[in-house]
């Protein structure tokens, strides 16, 4: 076993790296613990041991129900050609984290549904088993509890509000109508967010013994879906910032830019002494066409007595050109590339060819932090 982001790898499922938090084992305690006190205090003739032992193997097929569950969201991703990057086992139940998103909002849906689908079937498959079957005593029970928390794990997952099921569903729903799957995200947060306030104030009127509904479980659980449905809505309103700015509004001013006509003389005179703002600039053609890069510490290689006649096109690096993106691509396009290449800059071309100037993380934030400054100007100002 080993771990990553605290998380102990246990193997693979079909492919798809398993995970358990440590959390899990809290709750795989108290299952066991619980539930096996249950079968001891109804079937007291089995002794000690063997309710405990169901007890603990109880547990283990209730988060197997949890592991079915996400598999189900997993495999319809998988057949939308969507990668699983791994699938954890947690305090609150399980998480599959996906690649990407679907590409539309019915695959969205698909995806969402799938899991309570899958628990829906294990909840009418335990209930047929104890129906239909001559099972009794601690296996009848444990029949009837894992169809009770399949039950609920289906309806406690189809409420309306991320970073549930439910919510991922609604948000399918409100993409569809609008054709913004950020407005869809924004919405199914705001839901849960409201969820997750109703949920902390009926556990903490628990506590408190002001109402009999909730309980220190249910204020855990609306703290997870109130921190978590928060970030969601952050997350889907920058990104819809960013899909609505392309690479060349985040352009940096003054890009480090130098024609490789120019000599190497000039190029320190009016670019490197008493400047130092730069140590590498892009080199564009007699056309404006990106050639490649130039960076100051390649200047050594060239005695300064040579620089009136050496030009920086002789320095000039290939290779700018592959990791160069189109003016007109969308900012979150861009942030996407940046993370995927672990880059800090990307080139701008226009749709002529020709070199736009530099972008770099940096810039993307100062601009988002400007159409923040603009929106709320104009919410304090309203027209």
């Amino acid at each position: 076993m080993n771990a990553m982001n605290g998380n102990i790898r246990v193997g693979n499922l079909f492919g798809i790296p398993f995970y358990i938090n440590p959390s899990w084992f809290l709750v795989l305690g108290l299952v066991t613990l619980t539930y096996g006190e249950e079968l001891a205090a109804e079937f007291p003739q089995f002794g000690t041991v063997i309710p405990w032992s169901l007890g603990f193997v109880a547990a283990l097929l209730l988060f197997a129900s949890v592991l079915a569950h996400e598999l189900g969201h997993s495999f319809v991703a998988i057949r939308q050609g969507i990668d699983v990057k791994s699938i954890t086992l947690f305090l609150f139940g399980g998480l599959a984290s996906l690649g990407k998103e679907s590409e539309t909002p019915a695959g969205a849906f698909w995806v969402a549904i799938a899991g309570p689908i899958v628990s829906l079937a294990l909840f009418g498959l335990f209930t047929a088993v104890e129906i239909t079957l001559p099972v009794s005593g601690p296996l009848a029970a444990i029949m009837g509890l894992l169809a009770t928390i399949n039950l609920i794990l289906a309806v406690f997952n189809l409420i309306p509000g991320l970073p549930l099921d439910g919510g991922n569903v609604l948000k399918s729903l409100v993409w569809k109508i609008t054709g913004s799957p950020y407005r869809g995200i924004v919405i199914a947060s705001r839901v849960g967010q409201f969820i997750g306030w109703l949920a902390i104030t009926l556990g903490a009127f628990s506590i408190l013994g002001i109402s009999k509904f909730g309980s220190f479980w249910t204020l855990l659980i609306g703290v997870f879906l109130l921190l978590n449905a928060g970030r969601s809505a952050q997350s889907a309103t920058v990104q819809e910032k960013l899909d609505g700015l392309t690479a060349k509004d985040a352009v940096t001013p003054d890009s480090p830019i130098v024609s490789a006509d120019m000599t190497l003389r000039e190029f320190a005179n009016e670019y490197v002494i008493g400047k130092g703002n730069w140590r590498k600039f892009l080199v564009t053609d007699e056309e404006g066409r990106l050639m490649g890069s130039l960076t100051v510490d390649d200047m050594k290689t060239i005695p300064t007595s040579e620089w009136t006649e050496a030009h920086v096109r002789d320095l000039t690096k290939q290779g700018e050109s592959s990791n160069a993106v189109k003016s007109n691509l969308s900012l979150l396009e861009v942030v996407m590339k940046l993370e995927k290449q672990d880059e800090k800059q990307l080139p701008v071309v226009g749709e002529n060819g020709k070199l736009v100037g530099l972008l770099e993380k940096t810039s993307i934030m100062r601009l988002l932090e400007q159409e923040q400054n603009k929106s709320n100007e104009q919410q304090v100002n309203p027209a």
